[in-house]
């Protein structure tokens, strides 16, 4: 098979992933369907040599081509959301707007409506699609912690508003409270079928030296780690997102936020000293540090 018919193949197994990330972002199946063509344009210039990691480039790169539509206001939902465009000459027909409205779900719209381009991007990247801050940072240029401040700005604003199941905190912190249960009773399967098959593990440098794991993916690899581990971890939202801290002395010694759709699609480690003082750490209605 030639370079360029890989190439294309690992493209379209990816295709399914970029076009649900555009659409997020874009709210339009016709031009999220542009904003895929246009990443593989970009591929195809690309020096596919440097790319280490071919989905994440991939991501990013559609999430940037969908900030940029967004920001020149090329994208239908720019328009203020008491504005209604139409998305064909004559009116947008009722059927095609139902089946929209079914697919994306009530929290695109809140998102659609109420964040910026940069402030909707984070939050398709990092809370719907596990990607994480210093992976988004150059996507928007800003630093990592930048970026975190911006998803947590966002979360809160969706959270606030919207009933869709998918980004109810109380649904997400049951999740999490489960699998941490599942981790410290040591049951494999029940930590599967938590996890999303394509659910990313990172952990910083501090927590790789604690004996974390830098980034592991899959459902398999995620939960074995996880098996009969996570005895200290007690449920905490950090930054607002489900999640557990490991509590020593009074302080904090380990984070672990995750990202929660219908399962869990992304969890992060953080262990060290100056990012968990930023992190704002609530365990039973108090502030950890």
């Amino acid at each position: 098979m030639s370079g360029t018919n890989l190439l294309g193949r690992r493209f379209e197994e990816q295709r399914p992933r970029l076009l649900a990330v555009a659409h997020r972002m874009l709210g339009s199946s016709v031009e999220a369907e542009d904003a895929v063509q246009d990443t593989w344009l970009r591929l195809t210039r690309a020096d596919t040599d440097a790319i280490d990691n071919l989905p994440g480039w991939l991501t990013t790169t559609v999430g940037r081509v969908c900030l940029d539509r967004l920001r020149s206001g090329n994208a239908r939902h720019e328009q203020p959301a008491e504005v209604t465009g139409d998305e064909t000459p004559g009116g947008r027909d009722p059927e095609q707007e139902a089946l929209l409205a079914e697919s994306v779900g009530q929290a695109l719209e809140v998102v659609l409506t109420t964040l910026g381009p940069t402030e909707r991007l984070v939050f398709v990247l990092h809370d719907m699609f596990a990607v994480s801050f210093e992976e988004i940072a150059p996507v928007v240029d800003r630093s990592a912690a930048a970026v975190r401040q911006i998803a947590s700005r966002a979360r809160r604003r969706v959270q606030s508003r919207s009933a869709d199941p998918e980004v109810d905190p109380a649904r997400q912190r049951r999740m999490v409270e489960a699998f941490l249960a599942a981790s410290r009773e040591g049951r494999f399967d029940d930590l599967v079928s938590l996890l999303d098959p394509y659910v990313v593990l990172r952990g910083d440098a501090t927590a790789v030296r604690m004996g974390g794991a830098a980034e592991l993916r899959g459902s398999s690899g995620v939960a074995d780690f996880f098996n009969g581990r996570a005895q200290g971890a007690v449920p905490a939202f950090v930054d607002g997102m489900p999640g557990a801290v490991v509590v020593l002395g009074g302080r904090a010694s380990l984070a672990l936020s995750f990202t929660v759709t219908d399962r869990i699609i992304g969890i992060e480690a953080l262990a060290d000293p100056d990012q968990l003082r930023e992190l704002d750490l609530v365990v039973n209605g108090g502030t950890v540090r």
